[in-house]
């Protein structure tokens, strides 16, 4: 019998949650660069992630919350990226990326761009149901069925299961990157992590 070599496809993995903002500008920064296929997108939900390393986000200390939200428009403002700040952050964004888990892979992708691009260029509240049914009308993605996917228990561990396994790995925010077991925190890092792809 033949036998058949399986190729792995490698990839950088990246850790992202609607809620980061510096995931958002990671997210246009890798389209910019016309890589896309070169990370795999991996939900995590990062609220779980914070509790489990005991990590009080800045979205909760006044100063580090004035200086992220600075900091936001400042790296934007320099690399060209419409952005911004959402007047309802912080959010729960638990049902998307329960979601994102739930929905064909084949819609991914929009699914990523247009609710990255509603909460942090356009100011849209993507925790109101309104919002949420119009852009799953656009990525075509069945309501009913979206409503029922969050609610499967095999969504709701996988997603638990990604934020723990995320932990383990030492990742304590987003947007992280990890490529050859290396760990590259923040979206000043997606160079680092694309040159040891490269490597």
């Amino acid at each position: 019998m033949q036998k058949v070599s399986i190729c792995m496809i490698k990839q950088i993995d990246f850790y992202f949650d609607f809620i980061s903002p510096y995931s958002y500008i990671a997210h246009k920064k890798i389209i910019r660069l016309n890589q896309r296929n070169t990370f795999n997108y991996k939900a995590i939900l990062l609220g779980g992630l914070h509790n489990l390393g005991n990590i009080t986000a800045p979205a909760f200390n006044e100063r580090k919350m004035r200086n992220m939200k600075n900091d936001c428009i400042l790296i934007s403002k320099k690399n060209n990226i419409l952005f911004k700040w959402n007047d309802k952050f912080p959010l729960n964004s638990l049902y998307l990326m329960r979601g994102f888990l739930f929905i064909d892979k084949t819609k991914k992708n929009k699914f990523i761009d247009l609710f990255f691009d509603a909460y942090w260029k356009d100011n849209v509240d993507i925790s109101v149901p309104e919002n949420i049914k119009k852009i799953l009308f656009e990525c075509n993605i069945d309501l009913n069925s979206f409503e029922q996917g969050i609610k499967e228990q095999k969504i709701k561990d996988e997603l638990k299961n990604l934020t723990n396994k995320a932990f383990e790995l030492n990742v304590f925010g987003a947007p992280t990157f990890i490529v050859n077991n290396k760990l590259f925190w923040g979206q000043d890092r997606l160079e680092y992590a694309l040159e040891e792809f490269n490597s």
